[in-house]
């Protein structure tokens, strides 16, 4: 049994009785293998596992321990235990106790949110402050969301020194707005999630109860997650977490919640794991002589457990920026490591394409995580959308994120074209396959110079305009195909559109909707459209063997998520799983390329965490912003560093002679004990 595989701390870890239990598990000390333990404790104890509750922060995490359960104990017990990230778990939960609620992913509400922001005007209002646009305000509302449980949006902008006090009134008007589209469609985000669920469990007559709460990183939970936490009526908690590893502020993440933990549960037992298993005691003795120089929340002191010889971390300088990832590039050529086992770390996106540029020059493949994610490419987001249409007709954002591929129609415009369907017909198949004769679908909206609100005027155009081109009688009538605005090609883009809907009424299973998807008209223009930008060079030609190039990889993405949907009945089950699980999901093979957010929580055998300069690491400009500080960065270079197990190398260059900028080594150099010269 797992309890039997523990060492000491850990086992006294794992048994602990019921109640407000901290376990302290730094990087490499066996935090899976505890939490596996106190699942299997439970259970040997009479628990029942439909009162279990895992929270972790990737499905991937709570996958892998459920696994690790199941090895000891049978399916039918196991599958019985609720785990998943916080966000999966309230969208499961929320669907349990029917709550109507179709999940969106972030990109796409922002362009509902950017419809809704187009149609305010804030000329009228003079100040030398510029007002946020729709994508920041978004960002902005959704941190606020997750780290503000008490104070309204416009006082915890003030609160923050924010100096769009003008415009306030705007914002919150336009984020009601916001709010009252997405009730109307049962639209939530990751946010709405864990707010609804919070709202439903504070009512007490939900039928869910959990005897015991595990949370996994419990260092990145924020003030929201803590909250819905709070609002399950379980009296006990086993928190796992490492407050060095705290690396989430950007998004909200609240190190108060673990470094309080003792003051908040006055019956706390706090645990801690001290035994490394991970990383060589070069490679410890390094991280731990950087992260030192940060407050100790809680004591603890790491102790090494793996014997042997190893090499010592190695510091890698450079005299200019692009030929430290070419030199970084030679030295993973020569390394007898397996590709997948090596890493390159490092703290901005930008320092990715550099290090991708120099590896790919030297043959080497390499994949990246964190970002250009599989699911956010345009092709594969068309597809979704196209599908998530079939199967809810009111889906409004699928609608506007589609529609942004016809010529001459826009965010807003788009909004307003779905608003008018749907006087025409209810929802959008109805509108088009049977709509209703409607003089003017296209309301006016009501004028409000002090929220920036102004009307549109809409003209009434004759549809004999359209006449000539080679669409159905049936499509002719549609009102829709009023209004003056509709030129030529957004008609044939509207046309294709519908013979999508009109010829997908039949289908019932997911492999079958994605082939009728590729193969559909309104795919393929897409495809044409995507591929021919793709192929456009600088001065504005275009290279045709580009645009082929361009539509074979666009093709087999098309054909990557057909394979996916292999593995679905239902339609509906399929989308869901997609939008929930897409962040995890990547493809691809070589050397990591990863983030430090995107390496938390893996290990390599030889690692390099490269752009180690004062301002790129430690991130200056992030460190002024909301959540940063020197010590965040800190703990950004500890988790960084405790990735590896057998090789390090810190990298850092003097010049960068396209920007010329001279850097001045990363401080963190130093405070691992390299004398970095001039």
């Amino acid at each position: 049994m797992p309890l039997s595989r523990l060492n000491q701390e850990q086992y006294a870890a794992a048994t602990a009785p019921f109640g407000h239990n901290l376990i302290i598990a730094s990087a490499g000390t066996g935090k899976t293998s505890t939490i596996v333990a106190r699942i299997a404790h439970l259970l040997q104890n009479g628990v029942k596992p439909e009162e279990i509750l895992l929270l972790t922060f990737t499905n991937k995490a709570a996958s892998e321990m459920i696994e690790r359960v199941a090895r000891f104990f049978d399916n039918e017990t196991v599958k019985k235990i609720e785990a998943g990230t916080f966000h999966a778990v309230s969208y499961k939960l929320l669907k349990k106790i029917s709550k109507n609620i179709i999940l969106k992913q972030p990109k796409e509400l922002k362009i509902l949110l950017k419809a809704i922001h187009a149609k305010r005007r804030f000329a009228h209002i003079d100040s030398s402050v510029k007002p946020y646009q729709a994508q920041y305000l978004y960002d902005l509302f959704s941190l606020y969301q997750n780290s503000e449980l008490n104070l309204t949006f416009s006082e915890w902008l003030k609160n923050s020194d924010s100096e769009h006090g003008v415009y306030f009134d705007i914002y919150e008007d336009i984020l009601e707005e916001f709010s009252a589209e997405k009730k109307a469609f049962s639209y939530v985000d990751f946010n709405d999630l864990l707010i609804f669920f919070r709202e439903e469990l504070k009512k007490g007559d939900t039928g869910l109860f959990f005897k015991e709460i595990l949370i996994d990183e419990y260092q990145d939970t924020n003030s929201l997650q803590g909250s819905l936490i709070k609002a399950f009526s379980s009296g006990s908690v086993f928190c796992v977490g490492d407050y060095d590893q705290s690396i989430y502020a950007f998004n909200g993440a609240n190190i108060e919640i673990i470094g309080t933990f003792k003051e908040r549960y006055t019956d706390a037992n706090i645990f801690t794991l001290d035994k490394n298993y991970r990383s060589s005691h070069m490679i410890l003795s390094l991280a731990n002589r950087v992260i030192e120089k940060n407050p100790r929340l809680y004591p603890k002191e790491l102790k090494v457990t793996r014997n042997g010889t190893f090499e010592e971390p190695k510091l890698l300088g450079f005299n200019e920026l692009f030929e430290q990832y070419q030199g970084v590039a030679a030295k993973i050529e020569a390394s007898i490591s397996a590709p997948y086992d090596i890493a390159v770390i490092f703290r901005n996106n930008s320092s990715a394409d550099g290090i991708e540029a120099s590896l790919r020059e030297f043959g080497i493949k390499c994949k990246r995580k964190g970002s250009n994610s599989f699911f956010d490419s345009a092709e594969v987001k068309v597809m979704l959308n196209l599908m998530s249409l079939f199967v809810n007709p009111k889906d409004m954002m699928a609608f506007i994120h589609i529609f942004e591929y016809a010529k001459g129609i826009g965010a807003a415009f788009s909004k307003e074209l779905f608003d008018a369907l749907l006087e025409i017909g209810g929802d959008i198949r109805e509108a088009f396959l049977k709509p209703k004769d409607v003089e003017n679908p296209f309301k006016k909206k009501v004028k409000n110079a002090q929220l920036g609100l102004f009307d549109d005027i809409h003209d009434i155009g004759s549809v004999s305009r359209f006449y000539h081109l080679d669409f159905e009688e049936i499509f002719l009538s549609n009102p829709i195909l009023k209004n003056s605005r509709i030129n030529e090609d957004a008609a044939r883009f509207i046309y294709i559109f519908y013979k999508f809907l009109r010829e997908s009424r039949m289908i019932k299973l997911p492999l079958s909707l994605c082939e009728h998807t590729i193969n559909s008209s309104v795919f393929e223009g897409i495809v044409n459209l995507l591929a021919k930008k793709r192929g456009t060079l600088k001065d504005g030609s275009v290279d045709n063997k580009l645009v082929d190039e361009a539509k074979d990889r666009i093709m087999r993405k098309a054909w990557l998520l057909k394979d996916l949907a292999k593995n679905y009945r239902d339609i509906a089950s399929f989308l869901n799983a997609l939008t929930l699980g897409s962040g995890e999901m990547s493809e691809g093979e070589g050397v990591n390329l990863l983030s430090i957010h995107a390496s938390k929580g893996l290990e390599f055998k030889e690692v390099y965490i490269v752009d180690l300069m004062d301002g790129r690491f430690p991130n200056r400009k992030l460190m002024n912003m909301s959540g940063g500080s020197l010590e965040e960065e800190r703990r950004l270079f500890y988790v960084a560093t405790t990735r590896a197990k057998d090789k390090l190398f810190l990298s850092f260059a003097k010049y960068d002679k396209i920007k010329k900028i001279e850097y001045v080594p990363s401080q963190f150099l130093s405070e691992a004990g390299f004398m970095v010269g001039g």
